[in-house]
Order: structure tokens, then C-alpha cells, then sequence
């Protein structure tokens, strides 16, 4: 391989690589599912056939959403000499809680199911590998995070929404920078 094909993999100061950008777009769609499933399950009456099928990948989803963000998380700590440089504003130290706040939740959220399922009577398959067997009874503090997991996905779904209104609204509409130009390649 060439040097040059292997900076389109990665990250440059002046945007962001081919594999960053599968792996971005590609999670905002497996959250936009994820949430998807959670709002129809929140708003729909039991016993309805939209519900139940989306409600049926929920867990499945989450559990490949944390495998994502753990490998987004390590691909981007490897690029991180290289990504584009938030401003030292007030606004580029803003984006940079944010980011931080949303890569917390994204690993949080899920991490307090699966969590919750290793300490379960139920256990936890994925796609048919057993991943925790179920036990006899369950663990109480393995399951008492996960009280908090629609409330804290709620929050990172509101983190999401202001990701989105920040880079099409402030960076796209007002600023009229490229920001949002090297995550869409």
C-alpha cells in the first residue's frame, strides 16, 4: 500500500479518514435505530406488532453499538495526533465536553445492560453465542445501574440531537467552515 492510500484510511489535521467516517455515519444510523426501538417501545401499547419487532433488536443492537464504540473509541485515541484541531474558544471547548460527554454515554448506557444481563436469571445471547449464562438468582447490585439506562440514553439521545444542531446550525449555517465538510468527506 501507499502512503497516500493510507492517509485516505486515516485521519489528517484537515479531515477526517475513510474508516472514521464509516465508522460515524455508520453509528449514527445504528443509533438512529436504537432509539428508534426505544421510542416505540416507550409510546406504543403493549401487545402491538411494530413494538414488539422493534423492540426485538434492542438489545442485540446495543450490545454491537458498544462493540462499535469501543472500536471507534481505540481508532480515534490512535488517531488522535492527527484529527483536526477543535478551536481554543469557548465554542472548540464546548465541542470537546460534548464529544466527551457522548463517548461516556455511549459506552455507559450499554455497558449497564450488559451489566445487568451477567448478574440476570435471563442471561445474554448475541446472535446465539452465549455470552452470560443465566443464574439461579440474581445479583441486586448488578442490576441496579441499570435502573438508570432509558433515563441515561434519553440524555445521550438529547447530546446526539445537540451534536447535529451544533455542526448544521453552528458550523454549517452560521460559521460556514468546513466542519462538517471532513466528517462527510
Amino acid at each position: 500500500m501507499t502512503g497516500e492510500y493510507m492517509t485516505t484510511l486515516t485521519d489528517t489535521p484537515h479531515r477526517y479518514g475513510l474508516i472514521t467516517r464509516i465508522l460515524h455515519w455508520g453509528m449514527a444510523l445504528l443509533f438512529a435505530a436504537q432509539f428508534l426501538s426505544a421510542a416505540a417501545h416507550w409510546a406504543l401499547p403493549r401487545e402491538n406488532a411494530t413494538r414488539d419487532l422493534l423492540w426485538s433488536y434492542h438489545y442485540p443492537l446495543g450490545a454491537t453499538l458498544f462493540l462499535l464504540v469501543l472500536l471507534r473509541g481505540a481508532w480515534g485515541l490512535a488517531n488522535l495526533p492527527r484529527r483536526p484541531a477543535h478551536t481554543g474558544d469557548l465554542f472548540g471547548r464546548a465541542a470537546v465536553a460534548g464529544h466527551v460527554a457522548i463517548y461516556a454515554l455511549m459506552v455507559i448506557v450499554p455497558f449497564t445492560r450488559l451489566l445487568a444481563a451477567a448478574g440476570s436469571d435471563r442471561g445474554f445471547s448475541y446472535f446465539g453465542w452465549q455470552i452470560f449464562a443465566p443464574r439461579e438468582t440474581e445479583i441486586a447490585w448488578m442490576q441496579a445501574p441499570a435502573e438508570l439506562h432509558g433515563e441515561m440514553g434519553w440524555v445521550l439521545a438529547l447530546l446526539i440531537l445537540g451534536h447535529i444542531a451544533m455542526a448544521v446550525i453552528w458550523h454549517r449555517l452560521i460559521r460556514r467552515d468546513e466542519v462538517l465538510h471532513r466528517m462527510a468527506g
